[in-house]
């Protein structure tokens, strides 16, 4: 699985957030993009899910496992994109939002326990039956988190997924989250303010507009 953009550029109302910018994301590799808020990098990732605002434009091609996929819905794009807001449903509980992203090929009992794995594997079990209105920030972030790898994408795009964690819980969290990355050979594009956020071994190169990718 590879993410490939291609020479994208970036408007709104005239102005340019990015320019020309090329980047080619491996199976596994997560790629990060650094840079000072307001200068496009969430705007990146919204085109690359197919959310972007009608005020957007968008020139450029976006391609998925040798898929033009820039042309194709939102729906059709089998990407994971999560958002900073983690936008659980209030209505379900802890384990019910994680088993409403699994594939549809895991049927009945399955699917909690698959939902009910995923948060033991990350110490997070003994909320499976409470509202989301009873966890914390913390906590709902790193449940967003999850939801968004069981859905098993093609592709997964972070924005600023440990922004809400303490330090203690970043480190622990990210290394899993890193992990499972891997594992799944997801290509993944991560947006982050933090350098401790940054994988190790990877490589840093500059935006047209000065930003950082790694």
């Amino acid at each position: 699985m590879t993410l490939n953009i291609q020479d994208v550029t970036l408007e709104i109302n005239g102005i340019t957030l990015l320019s020309h910018f090329s980047l080619n994301v491996k199976k596994s590799d997560i790629a990060t993009i650094m840079g000072e808020s307001g200068c496009g990098k969430s705007t990146l990732l919204k085109a690359i899910a197919g959310q972007l605002s009608p005020s957007h434009v968008m020139s450029g091609q976006i391609w998925l496992n040798n898929q033009r996929i820039d042309t194709q819905a939102a729906h059709q794009r089998h990407i994971g994109y999560q958002w900073q807001d983690p936008c659980l449903f209030p209505h379900l509980n802890v384990w019910e939002n994680l088993a409403f992203a699994l594939p549809k090929s895991i049927k009945g009992v399955q699917r909690k326990q698959r939902a009910i794995t995923a948060l033991g594997n990350v110490g997070l079990e003994h909320l499976k039956n409470y509202h989301i209105a009873n966890v914390s920030g913390g906590q709902k972030a790193r449940i967003s988190v999850i939801r968004t790898l069981l859905a098993e994408p093609n592709a997964l795009l972070l924005d600023e997924p440990f922004s809400a964690l303490d330090k203690q819980q970043r480190i622990q969290f990210r290394e899993w989250v890193f992990k499972h990355i891997q594992q799944q050979g997801i290509p993944t594009l991560l947006v982050t303010h933090d350098h401790d956020d940054v994988p190790d071994n990877t490589h840093c190169q500059q935006w047209p507009t000065g930003n950082k990718t790694c």
